[in-house]
């Protein structure tokens, strides 16, 4: 029978049992997307919410109720915290979008070959995104409101707040919702992209991903990402020597992390190969390690798409973390060597409250990971009902699958805790390097090198063990599953 025929056939049947319009939101990755963007949603309108009461606060107060400044920080914070739950969320949605894609290869190239335009098919995906995002905004904006109304009624009562008045249901609240809904669109056309290349002879094909070899023939793609890097990496270290001047630094540094941030993630695929070679050989000879090694690294791209969430989510924390250690200890530095009590004890408190907010953000990535590693599987079937029908058995096939996700986590962790210890010194470096701890010395130029909280980064390689056990639960499930006859029925 020829490919055409085949597919005619194919066609056909699935013309008959044509699934609902709304049928892609049953299929493995939508329900998980869903999730990021409800937890995004609600993030932002808590912390709106939050701001917003203490703002209110502040007025009733006698002595703070005129201080611009407390209310524009206030304000900086959320916008900055929104935003990066929103950019991580993004990542973390495209990825998915890009998995399922590759999953949809053989359906996309149907549709091809009955004359289905590819870009009428991204646009599909993209509709299917906005659908995504906007389920799970009103999700996450209903969440958030009921727990914001909950949060001021308790917190009145609890510090006897008697004479402020907050409304939690404003229309601000409508304003992060919607910043998820139309992120999460943009970020399904973005993962989306590879319906371009999707030829109708791929219709006789499985999942496809690419190879090492096309990954670097992507020319463009690498010299923008190297472009990026290289020029975040000059405005950090620009921002670090104008921050021995003047805390305006910060404003440069953070461009910097920005731009260099952008370039990693962009060049991923780049990047992270060479980590998960390195952290491959930890693992042993055996062929269970091998598989698991080999696995990671034949595909980049797969593999990068499940370990950039990681990174991400270990960076922002670790960067918090050192952030407000090294601040200390410039403070310290630049006011003699010793650190006011009071200022000890304030930074200690912001820090806990920090590392609070952007916990959020790395738990949006671990739900990334969790969500691609079971994709992976469902996508692979077909390689593990082989490797069943060569011989290995049901727990050497949940030990390859296990094995891949500690590999990725594992680079992720290492990758995300240099990153995470540059960018967190580079912000104070940059913005305290100028100034003085104590206010009865004059300020003078103060240079420290990066203070490593021992605690938090414990904490982060215990979670981050964690996440390997409960990322690799359902992928290992699902692939013991799989029977060995119906490889060789394919």
């Amino acid at each position: 029978m020829s490919a055409v025929a085949l597919a005619d056939d194919r066609t056909d049947r699935m013309s008959r049992t044509a699934a609902p319009r709304w049928a892609f939101l049953r299929e493995r990755g939508m329900g998980a997307s869903i999730l990021v963007a409800g937890i995004s949603s609600a993030f932002g309108v808590l912390l709106v919410s939050v701001t917003g009461f203490l703002a209110a606060i502040l007025r009733a107060d006698p002595y703070l109720g005129d201080s611009g400044t407390l209310a524009f920080v206030l304000s900086f914070l959320t916008v900055i915290l929104v935003g990066v739950a929103v950019y991580v969320a993004g990542i973390v949605t495209a990825n998915t979008f890009a998995t399922v894609v590759a999953g949809r290869t053989r359906q996309i190239a149907l549709m091809r070959l009955i004359g289905a335009s590819a870009r009428a098919q991204r646009q599909e995906v993209a509709r299917q995104g906005l659908v995504v995002g906007v389920i799970g905004a009103l999700g996450g904006l209903v969440a958030g409101t009921g727990v914001a109304a909950l949060g001021v009624v308790v917190g009145t009562e609890l510090l006897g707040l008697d004479g402020v008045s907050y409304g939690v249901v404003t229309g601000e609240l409508l304003v992060p919702a919607t910043i998820v809904a139309l992120t999460t669109w943009v970020a399904a056309w973005a993962g989306s992209r590879r319906v371009l290349t999707v030829t109708p002879m791929q219709a006789l094909g499985g999942a496809v991903e690419v190879t090492r070899e096309e990954v670097v023939r992507r020319t463009g793609r690498n010299l923008t990402a190297v472009a990026l890097f290289a020029v975040g990496g000059a405005l950090l270290a620009a921002g670090i020597a104008l921050g021995l001047v003047t805390p305006l630094g910060v404003a440069v540094a953070f461009i910097g992390g920005i731009f260099s941030f952008t370039g990693i993630a962009l060049g991923a695929s780049l990047l992270m190969p060479p980590v998960l070679r390195l952290i491959g050989r930890l693992f042993g000879g055996s062929a269970t390690a091998r598989l698991a090694a080999e696995n990671a690294l034949r595909y980049p791209e797969r593999s990068s798409r499940m370990a950039i969430g990681v990174v991400m989510g270990v960076t922002l924390v670790t960067m918090f973390a050192v952030a407000i250690e090294s601040t200390k200890a410039v403070l310290t530095a630049s006011a003699g060597g010793e650190l006011l009590t009071e200022m000890a004890a304030v930074l200690d408190t912001f820090a806990a409250v920090m590392m609070g907010l952007v916990a959020v953000s790395a738990v949006i990535a671990a739900v990334g990971l969790v969500n691609l590693l079971t994709l992976g599987v469902v996508q692979r079937r077909r390689e593990l009902r082989l490797l069943r029908a060569l011989g290995l058995t049901a727990p050497q096939v949940r030990r390859v699958v296990l094995l891949e996700a500690a590999h990725l986590t594992i680079a992720a962790l290492a990758t995300g805790l240099v990153l995470g210890v540059a960018y967190g010194w580079a912000g104070a470096q940059s913005l305290l390097g100028s100034v003085s701890g104590d206010p009865s010395l004059p300020p003078g130029p103060t240079f420290v090198w990066p203070a490593v909280p021992l605690v938090p980064v414990l904490i982060v390689v215990a979670a981050t063990a964690v996440l390997t056990l409960v990322a690799a639960v359902v992928p290992t499930r699902l692939a013991t599953r799989v029977a060995p006859v119906e490889a060789l029925a394919e």
